[in-house]
């Protein structure tokens, strides 16, 4: 079964979750996101393997957020956010596992065992 991890080298998560991933004895695809950023169509895909509104996937402490002006509170469409995302994939939570047709946000790390099983 194929396992992708969404993966940014600076996040501790996303380290500790390649960790366990690895020490289950799988080789996971690792995505660069920040190199490489999801399509929006990759990224509906995603939310709708999560279980999520995309809104859900914003990262708003970061700078970037603050320079779009976004907060918690805004109201958009969820292709305006798919869009933003697409556009700012440091935004992205991080890490996302996807496996077997789901996806699991790794935040606590642990979280991602319930898709591996």
């Amino acid at each position: 079964m194929d396992t992708k991890i969404y993966y940014n080298p600076k996040c501790s998560k996303c380290r500790r979750t390649l960790a366990l991933i690895k020490e289950r004895g799988i080789e996971p695809t690792i995505i660069a996101y920040l190199e490489d950023p999801p399509s929006n169509r990759r990224l509906t895909e995603m939310v709708d393997q999560l279980g999520v509104g995309p809104k859900e996937l914003v990262r708003f402490k970061e700078r970037a957020a603050m320079e779009l002006g976004l907060c918690s509170k805004d109201i958009r469409a969820d292709t305006e956010w798919i869009d933003i995302l697409s556009q700012n994939p440091s935004l992205i939570e991080r890490p996302i596992v996807v496996h077997g047709g789901k996806a699991v946000i790794g935040r606590p790390p642990e979280k991602v065992l319930d898709i591996l099983q």
